[in-house]
């Protein structure tokens, strides 16, 4: 086997492939069914994959469904992304101990073993190529998630029924992959059910020449275009992502920002089940015996926490709360790490509670390109002069905290 080869197994050759990466050593994990929910979960073979369910998704609306068939990927995706695999939501970073006079510390063990994603989504494969960006090939990396990652072997399971809420192929992430993975598996019904298997790196060559595979005909290859193309016609919705970036940062006080704020609860949510957010906390804590531990765990921009200076946060209302995340995610994420952070997976729909689409709230505002005034001075598009830094801003443009609004009345 090499890279860029195509096999074909049945799901009994499917199992083996999981049991053979947990022989060689691989901690083996996949989507599981827990708590009316596709999550990520530990998998030793096909009986604890989600065989026959499907998930019935809309804004503010997730429901699972289980059907009589043996299909083992005809779902989309769950509120769990693989993020919290390589970068937990709460983790401790070191533990301190006092003893006299001397102070010792100590840093947690990672884990012994390295992870094995079996189906992973395409649009979640993009999410990690963000997150490394991020986490990994930024200036200072971070350690933990560095290691996670460098180990992992991923398995990727093409979408071939994408949800209401998913719309990868404006993000160019789906419903197919061809790179970044180890193994890539699409799952074909016509003629019994099987799986196209193709080879993206040397390790999943050396993995899959431990399988008993049939080689992949043109049939095969086409049945699993076929897929592929019908799952890009169902998809229903799409995010015009021409001059995004652009049409954001010049659109800072477009009138639909306080729309929207008269729905969102600030909860959260979105950031939580988003793949791609990254912010975090750093804490300590303190034992009765003296320790001293210091933790990491994921925060969100809804947080007033998140932009408290020295006298209060500076974003205090819902509208600069989620006009913070969106325009980051869509707009100055590019700035920073020369992507979108958003991978099209609309996870931050379906677990909206009052059913925020953020293609619609995009496409709102490009309808209406320049309503309300203009972006400030910190952001402008590429090619334009800067406001003069002369030019006063309103003093309705500026967040006050709670104290100073009161100072002020």
């Amino acid at each position: 086997m090499r890279i860029g080869d195509a096999a074909v197994i049945d799901p009994r050759g499917l199992d083996a492939l999981i049991r053979i990466l947990g022989a060689l050593g691989y901690d083996t994990m996949g989507p599981v069914v827990q708590d009316g929910a596709i999550k990520p979960g530990p998998v030793a073979g096909v009986v604890d994959l989600p065989v026959g369910y499907r998930d019935e998704q809309a804004p503010g609306h997730y429901r699972l469904t289980k059907g009589d068939d043996q299909s083992v990927f005809s779902w989309a995706v769950g509120p769990g992304s693989w993020k919290a695999e390589l970068f937990p939501p709460t983790q401790e970073l070191w533990r301190a101990t006092v003893e006299g006079d001397e102070v010792t510390f100590v840093q947690p063990e990672p884990p012994t073993a390295p992870i094995a994603v079996i189906g992973a989504r395409p649009c979640a494969l993009a999410s990690l190529d963000v997150l490394d960006r991020v986490m990994r090939n930024n200036e200072v990396a971070d350690p933990r998630y560095a290691a996670r990652r460098d180990g992992a072997f991923v398995v990727v399971a093409e979408c071939g029924v994408p949800a209401a809420t998913c719309f990868c192929t404006s993000m160019r992430t789906g419903p197919g992959v061809e790179k970044g993975f180890d193994l890539a598996l699409s799952e074909i019904e016509k003629g019994g059910q099987h799986f196209v298997v193709r080879v993206g790196s040397e390790r999943g060559a050396e993995v899959l020449s431990l399988l008993a595979t049939a080689s992949a005909t043109n049939e095969d290859l086409e049945d699993r275009r076929t897929v592929l193309a019908a799952a890009v016609e169902s998809m229903q919705r799409h995010l015009d992502t021409e001059g995004l970036p652009g049409l954001l940062a010049r659109n800072l006080e477009h009138p639909r920002w306080d729309e929207v704020a008269e729905r969102c609860l600030a909860c959260g949510n979105c950031t939580l089940v988003c793949p791609t957010c990254f912010c975090s906390t750093v804490w300590d804590s303190t034992d009765l015996d003296g320790s001293i531990a210091r933790g990491r765990s994921w925060a969100s921009c809804f947080e007033l926490a998140h932009s408290y200076l020295y006298s209060g946060p500076v974003r205090v209302s819902r509208r600069s709360l989620y006009r913070q995340w969106m325009s980051h995610k869509l707009s100055t994420w590019w700035d920073q790490f020369g992507t979108s952070g958003c991978v099209g997976c609309g996870r931050c729909i379906t677990w909206c509670p009052v059913g925020i689409d953020i293609t619609q709230e995009a496409a709102a505002i490009r309808a209406s390109d320049g309503a309300g005034r203009q972006g400030g001075p910190a952001l402008f598009e590429a090619g334009a002069a800067p406001p003069s830094s002369s030019e006063e801003v309103p003093p309705e443009d500026v967040e006050m905290s709670p104290s100073e609004r009161s100072a002020d009345a």
